[in-house]
């Protein structure tokens, strides 16, 4: 077998956010059995230093910074008619670094990680192509669109219808498709119904996310309902926002002392001017957020637009932590009914009620669900069927 070519469009370092953990344990994956080259693009100066952290996994690092502005990129898709989530990625630095190695290594299989790097395919090469889109960015553009205004509405539409023909183009390309679950699986072979689509979901680390880790605790006087997530994405955004302003005021007239911490890195003014409301707390960028989950009395997951599998769920599962979601944040989890799903004002704030009514209850919940994540959810029988793809039998 000869090397692999890893694309991705954030260095998958540290594994501290759902895109990165998935692109960690991947890449790791892949460098047990062959040389990995990695080129991927950093957010931002600290990113850009974590490259060199890779080193035990790959034979080859390339980063690059990305800078291009969301207004060039929406002008260079409105001059070219590509997706603009695609243009904003675009990088002649990236380009070349993929030529080179390509010339220059014996590359068998080419992994890209995440739709936007799929542009950086050559025309033409020998190597076996693994597409991880992760999730139908399209079907999410589609649903942005159909809750925004005028003239946000045309953009997310434009998007989706763009970004849903650049996708299935690629699957036509390359070897084998892969989703983070069954259902985006589905949904995407109902769209490119020639394409090979396979699912890999995401997993856990249940040794790094474990109630009896190494980790600094926190004090956490009376209930505490925790919501983590990276807080410049649009669906967790609008999730607290909703939880903050119509679910929490529900819970405290039953649990006075109740309080709901916002955790993540990046939350923006909408976010962190929740922090004005009763019992809400924003944290901001966090060390470690095991200490926080450890600390809840109730996770919750309140998203109304979600695809895949949630993270944010599977780490308080393996954390023990009683889980409240909704619909949409558990239908990519197999948690065989060990969380809690509910959705509207009242069912979810009453679910999060009984939970913290009954202390025992969420306690067995909890315990259950890290059970589950256990039996279900580690990396390796997670990503065992990577084996299958880029392994001997190859992906075609």
């Amino acid at each position: 077998m000869g090397d692999i070519l890893f694309l991705a469009h954030r260095v998958p370092f540290p594994p501290d956010r759902g895109d990165k953990m998935r692109s960690f344990h991947i890449l790791k994956h892949l460098g047990r059995s062959a040389p990995v080259h990695l080129i991927a693009f950093a957010d931002d100066a600290r990113d850009a230093e974590y490259g060199e952290q890779l080193a035990r996994w790959t034979a080859s690092r390339t980063v690059v910074r990305r800078s291009k502005s969301r207004g060039r990129a929406m002008g260079e898709a409105l001059l070219t008619g590509a997706p603009a989530s695609v243009t904003a990625f675009g990088d002649r630095r990236v380009r070349d670094a993929v030529k080179r190695i390509l010339a220059g290594r014996d590359i068998d299989t080419i992994y890209v990680f995440s739709g936007q790097m799929a542009q950086y395919l050559p025309e033409t090469h020998a190597a076996r192509v693994v597409m991880d889109f992760v999730d139908m960015d399209s079907a999410k553009f589609a649903a942005y669109a159909n809750s925004a205004r005028w003239p946000l509405k045309w953009v997310h539409q434009r998007e989706a219808r763009l970004l849903g023909r650049f996708e299935r183009h690629v699957a036509a390309r390359v070897d084998v498709s892969l989703f983070v679950s069954a259902a985006e699986a589905e949904l995407f072979s109902h769209t490119a119904p020639d394409a090979r689509v396979e699912a890999v979901e995401n997993g856990i680390d249940t040794r790094l996310y474990d109630p009896d880790g190494d980790f600094a605790a926190l004090e956490a006087p009376g209930p505490l309902i925790v919501f983590t997530g990276q807080m410049d994405y649009r669906p967790n955004v609008e999730a607290v926002r909703w939880f903050a302003g119509h679910v929490l005021p529900h819970i405290r007239q039953s649990h006075a002392a109740a309080r709901f911490a916002i955790v993540g890195r990046n939350p923006g003014e909408a976010v962190r001017a929740l922090a004005k409301l009763p019992g809400v707390t924003v944290t901001g960028e966090v060390a470690d957020v095991r200490g926080w989950l450890a600390a809840a009395s109730v996770a919750v997951a309140p998203l109304t637009l979600a695809r895949g599998v949630q993270n944010k769920v599977l780490e308080a599962m393996a954390m023990a932590r009683p889980v409240v979601a909704s619909p949409a944040a558990a239908c990519g989890i197999d948690h065989g009914g060990t969380i809690c799903v509910a959705e509207g004002e009242r069912g979810f704030g009453d679910a999060v009620i009984a939970l913290l009514d009954d202390p025992a209850a969420a306690r067995a919940q909890g315990e259950a669900a890290r059970r589950r994540t256990i039996e279900r959810y580690g990396w390796s029988a997670r990503l065992a069927v990577l084996d299958r793809l880029i392994g001997s039998g190859g992906a075609a």
